[in-house]
């Protein structure tokens, strides 16, 4: 019988050693701005956790914050700050949106590198994107249609955008409306007379940024706050972050986490 027992015993023993580990699973969506962010801290995490399981999608800060609304996401990744609307939305979910600053950015405004403009004032580049300025030759330029590229309206950047230059003015109806930050960058890049905005995180050598009101958008400019288009990029968690995305949000705002913002081309906060 003692031996039944003991084989009884190495065989539940031996049960347990096959049992998976199951990962803990948090899920990201939102921003396109802060993907880049939310995509590297997450891979990073993962190899320094291998129980940590993390899904990023983008979407834009709308659908983001509407994910952790609805409980589809567990951090909602977003450029801009939450609304009124959106916290009320949430509180009769049963919800409770509590913001993350992450990283800052700057919303540099971009025309193809071919372009003889570099420098615009905000009332200049929102008369461009008002459609009240509509050729190039009105600002000293050579004669061409300026093609407006801009954000949807399920962009946080869009918002910020229209908040610190429109103004509260509309973009103009003949706008290229685009839903990511990499997609504005490859209609700038591929079309001379182009001229939209993207995040800091998505200039490249294909792109050439513009002077507004006299100053460049760098990260040395953001941290300044020198820039005049400049705002803080935020991960929503629901309610006070518990377990694994205490842990990730922890990571993301850590130092070495920072160091990351930055190789992403944002401004970290330490």
């Amino acid at each position: 019988m003692k031996r039944l027992r003991m084989f009884a015993l190495m065989g539940i023993l031996g049960l347990g050693l096959v049992i998976p580990c199951y990962a803990e699973k948090i899920v990201l969506a939102g921003s396109t701005t802060v993907l880049p962010i939310a995509q590297k801290t997450a891979e990073v995490f993962m190899e320094e956790n291998p129980a940590a399981d993390i899904s990023v999608r983008g979407g834009g800060s709308s659908v983001g914050i509407a994910a952790l609304i609805d409980g589809t996401c567990d951090i909602a990744d977003a450029s801009r700050a939450i609304k009124d609307t959106e916290i009320q939305k949430a509180a009769a979910n049963g919800r409770d949106p509590v913001a993350h600053i992450v990283a800052m950015d700057g919303i540099a405004v971009v025309v193809n590198k071919s372009s003889s403009i570099s420098k615009l004032s905000k009332k200049q580049a929102r008369e461009i994107f008002t459609g009240k300025i509509s050729d190039w030759s009105q600002l000293g330029g050579k004669a061409g249609k300026i093609v407006v590229v801009s954000r949807d309206t399920s962009s946080g950047t869009f918002e910020a955008f229209g908040e610190l230059v429109m103004k509260g003015e509309k973009v103009m109806p003949g706008a290229l409306m685009q839903a990511s930050n990499q997609e504005v960058a490859q209609i700038i890049a591929q079309t001379p007379q182009a001229i939209g905005y993207v995040g800091l995180g998505f200039m490249s050598g294909e792109l050439k940024p513009v002077e507004i009101d006299g100053v460049m958008p760098s990260k040395e400019t953001v941290l300044s706050g020198e820039y005049p288009v400049t705002r803080p990029l935020f991960m929503y968690s629901n309610g006070k972050p518990q377990g694994i995305t205490k842990e990730y949000l922890d990571f993301v705002k850590s130092k070495k986490g920072q160091e990351l913002v930055e190789t992403q081309g944002y401004v970290g906060l330490k």
